[in-house]
């Protein structure tokens, strides 16, 4: 953002201030000339409106330089915005660049946004304004949004959204690998199908605890222990802060759930028909990575490949 220059707040070539009028020459007496007396009061009258006139100005100033700076804001908050995608992908780059090469580190991170842009067009579609994605290096990616839809199923929608569109992008990467023999692009289509398969685990705040709030809510604690043996398996801190979210949300949600409040109880309410869909898309999801895993499978490191058999 430009530095903005406010020197023209300052009013230049102020109006001067007067006196009572003229020193009288000398041997007069104005006291009694009621022409004197009228000339003082027509001259303290004129430096009156001078200076309110002159208060004015500048109060009008201020004004039009306040809403010039508002709008000036307005204008630079997408590109603020727009900075804190780049910028942020950028240093995730960075950072998964030190184990995988910066070509893989793009492509992940790329794969990334895929993925995030999915629920963003999916909250949109539900009526909710929803930030750009915010990377966060070995964390993935965030973005914010006020609720998540009016009901478990909207929540679901939304959920399912990410691994969707993620889902589609590693398989044209994986085309893509087909059509050019490129090992780095097979391995970056195997990374994607583990991500999304990974977001799908049946615990909030992850997608498939999302896709659960439609369906069983009770799955999220078998989500959750699923995590923990994870982490007691693959220690890791990232897995760990994982958990610890998913076990603080988890908590928070079904406590709000066992309220039975109406409100509660009508954002749960799901019809069985769509429960089914929510099930059916959510493990022909799981189906498709899976298989997408075992086709995708290379052994990758420092720009060395080997394609498992």
């Amino acid at each position: 953002m430009e530095a903005m220059d406010t020197g023209d707040l300052s009013l230049s070539g102020s109006t001067p201030v007067f006196g009572e009028g003229p020193p009288a020459p000398a041997g007069s007496r104005p006291d009694g000339d009621p022409f004197a007396e009228q000339s003082r009061a027509s001259v303290a009258a004129r430096n009156l409106r001078k200076r309110v006139g002159g208060g004015l100005a500048a109060a009008g100033a201020l004004v039009a330089k306040f809403f010039s700076v508002i709008k000036g804001a307005l204008l630079v908050l997408p590109k603020l915005k727009l900075l804190t995608t780049s910028g942020t992908a950028l240093v995730s780059v960075a950072a998964y660049s030190l184990f995988w090469g910066w070509t893989f580190a793009a492509g992940f991170v790329v794969l990334i946004f895929l993925h995030e842009i999915g629920h963003v067009i999916q909250l949109r579609r539900e009526g909710i304004k929803a930030s750009a994605p915010m990377f966060i290096p070995f964390l993935g990616a965030v973005i914010t949004a006020k609720s998540l839809g009016q009901n478990a199923l909207a929540e679901a929608r939304v959920g399912l959204a990410g691994p969707i569109l993620g889902s589609l992008a590693a398989a044209a990467v994986w085309v893509l690998a087909e059509l050019t023999g490129s090992s780095l692009l097979l391995a970056l289509a195997y990374v994607g199908f583990l991500l999304n398969l990974f977001n799908l685990l049946p615990v909030v705040p992850l997608d498939g605890g999302r896709a659960m709030a439609a369906m069983a809510p009770v799955m999220w604690f078998l989500g959750f222990a699923a995590l923990v043996a994870m982490v007691l398996v693959f220690p890791n801190p990232i897995l760990l802060i994982i958990v610890i979210l998913g076990g603080l949300e988890t908590w928070r949600r079904w406590r709000m759930r066992k309220t039975r409040s109406l409100e509660q109880a009508a954002y749960y309410r799901v019809s069985p028909r769509n429960r089914l869909l929510v099930g059916a898309i959510y493990l022909g999801l799981i189906l498709a990575l899976v298989l997408g895993m075992h086709e995708t499978h290379v052994l990758y490191a420092a720009g060395h490949s080997f394609r498992s058999v």
